[in-house]
C-alpha cells in the first residue's frame, strides 16, 4: 500500500523533463493557446504537453506565465509530473496539482527543509501538580542547530500546500522519538502531537512510528500521542480508529486544546481521550474569570466521568497554577514550570 502524501518525493533538479496533464477541455485549449502566444517550447501529444527546461528560473518562469494566464479552475485541473535527464520514468508516483507543484516551487528553500529533515524536537516539561514533580515532556518541532530559523506553523502550510504534510508529520513524530530516547529515561511520558489528516489508514500511515518506537528499544506504555488539528473533525469515527489502533499498540491518547474552537466537551465526550489538555486561552487569568472557572469545571467534570487526566496548558502564573490545583486539574504545562529546550531540565523537583 502507497499514501500519495507519505512519500518524499525527489528534488526537482537544476533541469528535466514537465509533464503537463490537462483534465479539462479549457485548460488544454488554454495550453494550446500559450504555447503559440507566449512562445512556450511544449511538445504536445493528446491531452499531455512535456516541457524541457535547462534552469530552475526558466521552469519558473514557465510556472509564473500559467499562474497568470490559467483561471483558478483551469490551474485545478492541470496536473504536473517531472522527470529528470536519463530517467525514462517519472519521478513521482502520482501528479502534483498545479497549485501544489507551483508552492513547492515558490517555496523551494522550506521544501527542501521539509525534504532533507533540517528539523529536531525540543522538550518542555510537564508537572504533577500535586508532588510538583516533573513527570512528562510535550515534543515541539524546531529548527535543527545550526540549521535556519523556521516557525512551525509556516513548515506545516507550506506541506499542506505541497502535498508534503503526511511525509513531515512522519518525520517530526519521529524526530521527537528519537530525541527521547537520547535524552529521556523509562517511566517518563512523552506526548507527541499528530495531525488527523495526515493519516489516512492508521495501520499502515502510523507502523513507521510503531517501528521507531521498537528500534529505539522505548516502553510504548511511556507515549501520548495527541491530535492537534486547527479544522473541525468531520469524520470523528475515522479519530476513534486512530485512537484505537494507538491503544492496541500500548499508546495513550489525548485531545488537545479542548475548551477551544473545535475541541469541545460534546467531542471529549464523544472521543474519551486518556489526557485532556485545556486550552492555554482558558488557563490564562483563569483566578480572575468566572467564565473561564465553569468551562475549566465543566471540562474536569466530563474527563472524571472516565477516568481521563487533565492537563493545564500555558500555565505563567502563580495565581493560575493554585486556582487549577485547588479545583484537581492533575498535570500542568507552560513557562511558568519550564520553556522548551534540547533537553530534560535539572533539577525536576518545579518550586512554585
Amino acid at each position: 500500500m502507497s499514501c500519495p502524501n507519505c512519500s518524499s518525493m525527489a528534488p526537482i533538479q537544476d533541469e528535466g523533463w514537465l509533464l503537463f496533464q490537462a483534465n479539462q477541455p479549457a485548460a488544454l485549449e488554454k495550453l494550446h493557446t500559450l504555447r503559440v502566444q507566449e512562445q512556450l517550447e511544449l511538445e504536445h501529444k493528446d491531452s499531455r504537453f512535456s516541457l524541457g527546461y535547462r534552469t530552475k528560473d526558466q521552469l519558473l518562469q514557465v510556472l509564473n506565465v500559467l499562474q497568470s494566464r490559467l483561471s483558478e479552475e483551469e490551474q485545478e485541473s492541470l496536473l504536473l509530473d517531472i522527470r529528470e535527464p536519463g530517467r525514462p520514468e517519472w519521478i513521482h508516483g502520482h501528479s502534483l496539482t498545479f497549485r501544489q507543484f507551483n508552492t513547492r516551487m515558490q517555496q523551494s528553500n522550506i521544501v527542501s527543509l521539509i525534504l532533507e529533515g533540517r528539523f529536531t524536537s525540543h522538550m518542555q516539561p510537564i508537572v504533577d501538580m500535586a508532588t510538583q514533580q516533573v513527570v512528562a515532556y510535550e515534543f515541539l518541532l524546531r529548527a535543527a542547530e545550526g540549521g535556519p530559523a523556521f516557525r512551525p506553523f509556516e513548515l506545516f502550510s507550506v506541506a499542506q500546500q505541497t502535498g508534503l504534510h503526511s511525509f513531515l508529520d512522519r518525520s517530526a513524530r519521529i524526530s521527537a522519538i528519537q530525541v527521547s530516547a537520547l535524552h529521556l529515561p523509562k517511566g517518563y511520558k512523552r506526548f507527541v502531537n499528530f495531525l488527523p489528516s495526515s493519516i489516512y489508514n492508521p495501520n499502515y500511515c502510523l507502523s513507521h512510528t510503531f517501528q521507531a518506537i521498537n528500534r529505539f528499544s522505548l516502553d510504548p506504555g511511556d507515549f501520548v500521542f495527541e491530535v492537534v488539528e486547527t479544522e473541525k473533525i468531520e469524520d470523528i469515527d475515522h479519530l476513534k480508529n486512530i485512537f484505537a489502533v494507538y491503544r492496541q499498540h500500548g499508546i495513550k491518547v489525548a485531545l488537545d486544546d479542548v475548551g477551544s474552537g473545535f475541541s469541545t466537551v460534546d467531542v471529549l465526550s464523544e472521543l474519551k481521550p486518556d489526557f485532556v489538555k485545556i486550552d492555554r486561552g482558558l488557563v490564562d487569568r483563569c483566578d480572575e474569570d468566572e467564565a473561564k472557572q465553569r468551562k475549566i469545571t465543566e471540562i474536569l467534570r466530563t474527563a472524571d466521568s472516565y477516568g481521563a487526566v487533565v492537563l493545564a496548558e500555558g500555565m505563567e502564573r502563580k495565581e493560575e497554577w493554585q486556582f487549577c490545583k485547588d479545583l484537581g486539574v492533575d498535570l500542568a504545562q507552560g513557562y511558568l514550570l519550564g520553556k522548551p529546550a534540547p533537553k530534560r531540565m535539572d533539577p525536576e523537583q518545579i518550586t512554585i
